[in-house]
């Protein structure tokens, strides 16, 4: 007889653990669920800024000929965007060129 309460117990003990086991899996799915949505609105947030800032650089670099620091005139540089932003030719306004500037534009905090 004590061999069959001895073996009921294991037994129970046994359903007892995996139970335990699935019920801290669902609770560890539905914590991380949680975590997650966290952190994709937190990175959405930071895409959504660094985008913003990107437009915002790709304008300024786009007018950055029409202001009054610009190196050269507007008529002399063309833009090209990528390696770099401007190609300036010096002089072509009077059909000499002197020099040939290539201009990166700055903006924000860009190095």
């Amino acid at each position: 007889m004590e061999k069959y309460v001895i073996i009921v117990f294991i037994v129970l003990f046994v359903i007892l653990l995996l139970f335990a086991f699935n019920f801290g899996k669902i609770i560890g799915k539905r914590i991380m669920y949680e975590l997650m949505k966290e952190v994709i609105k937190k990175e959405r947030e930071d895409a959504i800024k660094k985008s913003r800032s990107t437009l915002v650089g790709n304008f300024s670099e786009q007018i950055s000929p029409l202001l009054p620091n610009f190196p050269l005139k507007p008529s002399e540089v063309k833009f090209i965007g990528k390696p770099v932003d401007f190609v300036g030719f010096k002089g072509i306004d009077s059909g000499e060129i002197e020099e040939i500037v290539f201009i990166e534009v700055k903006s924000g905090k860009s190095k």
